[in-house]
């Protein structure tokens, strides 16, 4: 894999607009919330509600891209446009995918904090 884990300029950028002192809140917050939108993500393939998964893909992507966690807006974004179009066949490897994109992007920020 080729892509980066977190993009140093979005990240640094992003340091910037916030500040030292707040980005470790924020980046704390997306590790609360980020497995809770995964499980989202999950139960709406259980369940088969495309729409749900779109949401909890978005807003996962969102919080991604912000950070710079590159691998996993990637997969948010293809995991958003699943639901969208109600795909949801092909969205559980996506799934796994993005879950282990989480565990690197985590260690990734953990590291630069």
């Amino acid at each position: 894999m080729s892509e980066t884990i977190i993009d140093q300029a979005a990240f640094a950028s992003l340091t910037d607009l916030v500040g030292d002192d707040f980005i470790g809140e924020l980046v704390e917050t997306f590790f609360e919330e980020a497995p809770g939108l995964l499980a989202e993500m999950g139960r709406a393939l259980d369940k088969g509600d495309a729409a749900a998964l779109r949401r909890a893909a978005h807003s996962l992507k969102s919080n991604s891209e912000s950070f710079g966690a590159t691998r996993m807006a990637t997969l948010t974004r293809e995991l958003e446009t699943m639901g969208r179009d109600g795909r949801l066949d092909e969205a559980r490897p996506k799934l796994a995918q993005l879950e282990a994109a989480y565990e690197e992007a985590r260690e990734a920020l953990k590291a630069l904090l």
